[in-house]
């Protein structure tokens, strides 16, 4: 699967009172169907609603209150990137998993910096979907490091060195231990990996990542480190 790899911490189950919404958005009805299908044996994950274009969900979600959302890139009116940093801009938005039928798309990493938690290809097996579904649903990153070095060397060499200082100028007025949970970040570290490396509780690295998204004005914790891999933290 695009997005997860072997070194991935386990995916956390919800409690069987914990249903996760899920809103599917896609122009093709085939590919609802199936991922419909897909998901139903998950009894954690409710597929509450549809729709089959980018302009269709806002009012898709205030109709269904999704948890997350499914969303294709391609489509023919509003794209998924254009949707995706709309939704993410509104308060208390769900998350966002983007769908590509390519691995590296450039796409891809435009959707990650407009606030989706991770992306998946359209072909990923069901029971790595469902995983990614509770992974950002729990508030955890869905990409890998290999991934996530994948998808910065599809950022075009020009205007690097400026993408560099402007995120370093950003960076600027963290603490020592925030800018440690920015580059743990950076590196697809888990909560759990990052608490047991910085040698700190899982509430505390919960509450530093909290305080970046405010200080560094994101919305997710993938932000958090493709702003890390811009300033050349882990280099």
């Amino acid at each position: 699967m695009a997005g997860m790899s072997a070194e991935d911490p386990p995916a956390p189950t919800p409690g069987p009172e914990r249903v996760i919404r899920v809103l599917m958005v896609d122009d093709d009805a085939l590919v609802r169907a199936g991922l419909s299908m897909m998901l139903a044996g998950a009894p954690d994950v409710r597929v509450v609603g549809e729709a089959a274009d980018g302009a269709e969900v806002p009012a898709a979600v205030d109709a269904h209150r999704p948890d997350v959302v499914l969303m294709d890139i391609r489509m023919p009116r509003v794209d998924g990137l254009a949707a995706t940093e709309r939704l993410r801009a509104r308060q208390d938005a769900p998350e966002v998993i983007v769908l590509t039928t390519f691995d590296a798309d450039e796409h891809v990493l435009r959707a990650l910096r407009a606030g989706a938690a991770g992306f998946l290809l359209k072909d990923t097996p069901p029971a790595e979907i469902v995983r990614a579904i509770r992974l950002v649903a729990a508030g955890e990153a869905m990409l890998s490091p290999g991934v996530t070095r994948r998808l910065i060397s599809h950022i075009g060499a020009g205007g690097a060195d400026d993408r560099r200082e402007r995120a370093r100028a950003r960076l600027a007025p963290l603490a020592d231990r925030e800018r440690e949970v920015a580059v743990a970040l950076a590196r697809g570290h888990s909560n759990a990996e990052i608490a047991r490396d910085l040698h700190m509780s899982v509430a505390t690295v919960k509450a530093h990542v909290s305080r970046l998204l405010v200080k560094l004005d994101l919305n997710n914790r993938v932000q958090i480190a493709l702003l890390a891999h811009d300033a050349g933290l882990t280099d």
